[in-house]
C-alpha cells in the first residue's frame, strides 16, 4: 500500500496567521524592513534640518537596525518576536511624530495603517489587540492637536478621523473573520472524505505522522489498523453503486460509534479504512478489532427490499514493535490484512512480536 506524501493541511493552518505561512510573513517583513529602513534616511535628514536632531538620530539608528534585519530575517527562529518588535516600535513612532510641535496633519493618516499591518502579520485576534490601543492613542492625540472643538470645521475634522479609523478597523476585522471561515471550510473539504464524512487519506497520513512524533517523545505506543470490506465489489455489481455507498456510510458509522475519543479513523480509498488506536497494547487492540469485526458482521442494512450483510478483514501493526516509520507500519498492517483475506475473510490478523517480515496470524471468526 502506498502512503501519501501530501502536506499536512491541518498543521499548516494551525501554524499560519492571517492566511500567511511563515515563509510568506518572512518575505513581507523583509520588504517592510527594506522599505522602512530606506525611507527613514531622507526623513532623518529632514528632521535634522527642522531642528529635531534627536528624532533624526533615532531614525538613522532604526534604519540601520532594519537594514540589518533584512539579512537576518530569513534565518531567525524568533520571527514572531521580530514582528512584534517592528510593529510596536513603528506604531510608537507614529505617535511620536504626531505629538511633535508643529506636527503635520498628514502625519495622522498613519493611524489608518496600523490595523492593516497588524492584521496582515498577526491575524485577527492578535492584530486587534495590538492595533486598537495605538489607534485609540492616535485619536486622543489628534483630539488634543485640534485644540478646542468649538467650531464645526474642527468637529468635522475629528469626526472624519474617528469614523475613518473605526470603519477601517471594522472592515479589516470582518474581512479577516470571513477569510478564516472560508479557509477553514476549504481545509475541511480537502481533509474530509465527502461520502463518509471521515478523514481522507491525506488527513489520515498526516495524523499518523503526528502520532508517531508524539509517541517518540512520550514513549507510549499505538496500533495501526487497516480494514477492508470483504467482497465489496459484489455489492456494487449486484445492487448498484448507491447500495455500495450506503454500505460505506453504514460501516463508517459503526467505526465512529465503537472507537474511543482518542482513536482516529479515516477512509483510505474505495472500501479500505485506516484506524489509529492510541496508547493500546497489542492484545487489547486485537480484542477491540475483533469486537468491531463481529459488530459489522452482525449488522443488517436494508436497501429497498434487500437485506445486505457484509464482513471485513483487519490487519494490525503495533508501534514500535513492528516498525517506527509510517511506511513500515502500513506494510506490516497490509500484509496482515491480506493474510486474513487468504485465510477465509471476516478475520482479524496481527503481526507477532519481532516478526515484522513474516506476520503471525491471530485468526478468529468464521470464513466469509
Amino acid at each position: 500500500m502506498e502512503t501519501s506524501h501530501h502536506s499536512d493541511l491541518g498543521a499548516t493552518l494551525a501554524q499560519s496567521r492571517s492566511g500567511l505561512r511563515d515563509s510568506h510573513r518572512r518575505s513581507i517583513m523583509r520588504l517592510l524592513f527594506l522599505v522602512t529602513g530606506s525611507s527613514l534616511v531622507p526623513f532623518a535628514c529632514l528632521q535634522f534640518i527642522n531642528g529635531f536632531w534627536w528624532v533624526g538620530a533615532g531614525e538613522l539608528l532604526a534604519s540601520a537596525v532594519l537594514l540589518l534585519g533584512v539579512w537576518h530575517l530569513p534565518r531567525t527562529a524568533n520571527l514572531q518576536v521580530w514582528i512584534y518588535a517592528y510593529l510596536v516600535t513603528l506604531f510608537a513612532f507614529f505617535l511620536v511624530i504626531m505629538v511633535l510641535p508643529e506636527a503635520s496633519v498628514s502625519a495622522f493618516v498613519w493611524v489608518l495603517m496600523m490595523p492593516v499591518l497588524a492584521y496582515l502579520l498577526l491575524g485577527k485576534r492578535e492584530g486587534m489587540l495590538l492595533s486598537l490601543p495605538f489607534m485609540i492613542a492616535g485619536g486622543v492625540i489628534y483630539f488634543l492637536h485640534l485644540g478646542h472643538i468649538g467650531s464645526a470645521h474642527a468637529l468635522i475634522d475629528l469626526l472624519n478621523m474617528v469614523l475613518c479609523g473605526a470603519l477601517m478597523l471594522a472592515f479589516i476585522h470582518m474581512y479577516e473573520v470571513r477569510r478564516e471561515e472560508a479557509e477553514q471550510r476549504l481545509v475541511d473539504m480537502a481533509q474530509t472524505d465527502a461520502l463518509t464524512g471521515l478523514a481522507n487519506r491525506s488527513n489520515f497520513q498526516g495524523t499518523l505522522n503526528r502520532t508517531i512524533a508524539e509517541c517518540e517523545r512520550s514513549g507510549t505506543g499505538f496500533a495501526l489498523v487497516i480494514m477492508d470490506i470483504d467482497h465489496f465489489k459484489v455489492v456494487n455489481d449486484t445492487l448498484g453503486h448507491d447500495a455500495g455507498d450506503q454500505v460505506l456510510r453504514d460501516i463508517s458509522q459503526s467505526l465512529t460509534e465503537r472507537l474511543r475519543s482518542t482513536d482516529f479513523v479515516g477512509r483510505l480509498g474505495g472500501e479500505e479504512f485506516g484506524l489509529i488506536l492510541r496508547n493500546v497494547k497489542p492484545a487489547d487492540a486485537f480484542e477491540l478489532m475483533d469486537e468491531l469485526r463481529q459488530r459489522i458482521a452482525s449488522r443488517e442494512l436494508v436497501y429497498g427490499e434487500v437485506s445486505v450483510q457484509v464482513t471485513a478483514c483487519f490487519g494490525i501493526a503495533q508501534w514500535p514493535d513492528h516498525g517506527r516509520s509510517a511506511e513500515t507500519l502500513f506494510c506490516i498492517a497490509d500484509r496482515c490484512l491480506y493474510s486474513g483475506k487468504r485465510a477465509g475473510r471476516n478475520r482479524v490478523a496481527g503481526a507477532g512480536a519481532g516478526q515484522a517480515s513474516r506476520p503471525r496470524e491471530l485468526l478468529t471468526g468464521r470464513a466469509g
